[in-house]
């Protein structure tokens, strides 16, 4: 059998790129996101995609990168966040936006990975989100339709995995990162650790194996934080009441 164990991100990226596409792309704000691959699509210069991810990076960095380059057309998401160009493109005109509530994304993805292909929520009923949308009353509530999500390429990454494909995430990065795994109809992993086979704990497993299908150990990862956030120190505090 085949290895699925690749050199690097642009050799895991050959032959199943094309122009038009449908992505997923793992990452919560700045946690979990695929840091190798995304440059390595960049490169790849593949266009016209549809993407489907949580938000589209932040300032310089993620998705930004695609986003920067002209490579998006149009974005599935619920959080346009820290991402200055994302608000501009969409209110320009120049990105398309399918703005979904956080929780319905996270159920529209989990459904394509489970050959779902349609389910009813109460969340946006009765607002925009609802729009143009079936709508079904059930036990005297209003529900609205929504379609589950596959993509043509899903790009996840996470903290250990072995050469198999089985995955753990840790932490924050264990947010669209495993449903994405299901939802695509080729997965490539990046992981901080590539481990040998048999030394991950079995139940310790987030997505099997049988998810990937190529896996990378990554390169380089930069432990941003999105906002800092601190308690006053006693001192200050004290300081700044004096002053009043």
């Amino acid at each position: 059998m085949k290895s699925k164990v690749y050199a690097d991100a642009a050799s895991a990226l050959e032959g199943v790129l094309f122009d038009g596409m449908t992505l997923m792309s793992g990452g919560f704000g700045l946690s979990g996101n695929p840091e190798n691959l995304i440059p390595a699509l960049k490169q790849a210069g593949v266009k016209d995609l549809t993407v489907v991810s949580n938000n589209c990076g932040a300032d310089g960095f993620g998705l930004w990168m695609l986003l920067n380059n002209g490579q998006i057309r149009k974005m599935i998401s619920s959080y346009v966040g820290e991402n200055k160009l994302f608000e501009q493109l969409y209110l320009s005109g120049e990105l398309e936006l399918e703005l979904t509530p956080q929780g319905t994304l996270a159920e529209r993805i989990r459904a394509g990975g489970a050959g779902i292909p349609a389910f009813y929520t109460k969340t946006g009923v009765g607002t925009v989100v609802a729009d143009g949308k079936e709508t079904r009353e059930f036990d005297g509530e209003l529900y609205v339709m929504e379609r589950g999500i596959v993509a043509d390429l899903s790009i996840v990454k996470a903290w250990k995995g072995d050469p198999e494909g089985n995955l753990i995430y840790r932490k924050t990065a264990r947010n669209f990162n495993p449903v994405m795994a299901t939802a695509g109809k080729f997965t490539i992993a990046e992981v901080e650790h590539l481990v040998a086979p048999g030394e991950l704990e079995g139940d310790n497993i987030h997505t099997p194996g049988i998810y990937v299908d190529r896996i990378i150990q990554g390169v380089n990862y930069e432990k941003r934080i999105e906002r800092l956030t601190t308690r006053p120190r006693p001192e200050a505090a004290a300081l700044a009441g004096t002053e009043l």
